[in-house]
């Protein structure tokens, strides 16, 4: 009977599991996992989850008696340590497994600081895991003041949250501006007054000095401006990076991420790699996907291809974001533009701003407006561009420029 054992218990784990099952797969899954919990999913632990909105229950993509009635052995609570390729096993502290074909989907982990910098103080928080969303749940008091670090999604989302449960709110991004790595100037500004607006405090272009603390727990932070801000809580946005150590350690091809194939094949042919810790051929360099539809899609296909499908991963990336009342939605990835074409309702209440290469649409960033996020995915689905003339015309309807 075919083995087939999953590393990485999370969204891209459960799927590939479910998904083989769903295909018809008769042969022994191993799903294994780290935290001893079940799988669950991680978004809204920035959202609702830490603003008590969510229970914890909501959080798990399956009960517990979905993969015991799909005989899906769940392991939980066991690190991985070694990949034997040469004997397809899979070495963990107590247990080894055989594998046939091996998943990995191991996901990332938030950047650290660098070096000793605060090092051994407490007072710092991160936002990756369950673990992490408990813990600011329980410090998430009014009136506190709370430290982001890092004006990603991530961090804009930490932010929002605390304002929303009325803690006091610093952001310092060190880049230019918010969200300089994945948005344009325009998507930039808007969720910056967005933050202004319910009191955010946004430090732009300057990082941490240094930070001051009391029987080392930090109570203080000096900006590279020279500021200096009294801080109860310090929360660490500034990016991830994919878990290859396994990968790497067994020999596998590594390349910003495991690497793969178009069919998700890594550099051994009975190993696949799926989600954040990925890294495939996407016109013509490789790129990873940080994203829960990736996770999904990505692992859907490689449980088709282990059945033989041998299907090619083609995606069309989106995207999410929820900060207060505001729903940011992306189609495309938006590498490369050097054109913004915007779109702005009249009473303002929705925008959106596409993103250009010359004449070719690369993207959409929808703000409150989902019309816009579907008519944006439809153009790139089908491998056009909108009209740059009439796209800005809010009186134009969006879906008119389809067939145009």
């Amino acid at each position: 009977m075919s083995k087939v054992v999953i590393v990485g218990a999370g969204q891209a784990g459960s799927e590939a599991a479910t998904h083989l099952r769903g295909q018809g797969f008769d042969g022994e899954i191993t799903l294994i996992g780290a935290e001893n919990v079940l799988p669950y999913q991680r978004p809204p632990l920035s959202k609702k989850y830490v603003a008590g909105d969510m229970g914890k229950e909501r959080l798990y993509l399956k009960p517990e008696a979905f993969y015991h009635e799909n005989k899906i052995k769940l392991r939980l609570g066991l690190t991985v340590k070694k990949i034997n390729r040469i004997k397809k096993l899979i070495e963990t502290d107590s247990v080894t497994y055989e594998y046939d074909q091996l998943i990995l989907t191991t996901g990332s982990l938030p950047n650290q600081f660098p070096g000793n910098f605060g090092k051994n103080l407490s007072g710092i928080y991160y936002i990756r895991n369950l673990d992490d969303a408990d813990k600011l749940k329980e410090i998430f008091e009014p009136g506190k003041t709370a430290l982001i670090l890092g004006g990603g999604y991530i961090g804009l989302e930490g932010a929002a949250v605390a304002r929303l449960k009325d803690l006091n709110v610093i952001v310092v991004e060190k880049s230019k501006r918010i969200l300089n790595r994945v948005a344009c100037e325009q998507t930039s500004n808007y969720f910056r007054k967005l933050h202004q607006d319910n009191n955010v405090k946004i430090v732009e272009g300057y990082g941490v000095d240094r930070f001051t603390h009391q029987n080392g727990k930090i109570n203080g932070v000096f900006i590279e401006d020279g500021s200096f801000y009294a801080v109860d809580i310090v929360i660490a946005g500034i990016g991830i990076s994919p878990c290859t150590k396994l990968a790497e350690d067994a020999g596998l091809e590594i390349a910003n991420g495991i690497k793969t194939n178009k069919k998700g094949q890594t550099s051994d042919p009975c190993i696949w790699a799926a989600g954040d810790c990925s890294a495939f051929p996407f016109g013509d360099k490789y790129i990873r996907l940080e994203s829960v539809q990736n996770a999904i899609d990505q692992s859907q296909l490689i449980a088709k291809n282990i059945l033989g499908a041998n299907l090619e991963y083609k995606p069309i990336p989106w995207f999410w974001s929820d900060q207060y009342d505001v729903k940011l939605q992306i189609a495309g990835l938006n590498n490369g533009y050097n054109q913004i074409v915007s779109r702005i309702n009249k009473e303002a209440v929705s925008v959106s701003n596409w993103y250009y290469k010359d004449d070719t649409f690369l993207a959409v960033d929808a703000i409150n407006d989902s019309r816009a996020y579907m008519v944006g995915k439809r153009f790139l689905e089908a491998g056009k561009s909108p009209n740059k003339l009439k796209l800005p015309n809010p009186e134009i309807d969006l879906k008119d420029l389809l067939t145009q």
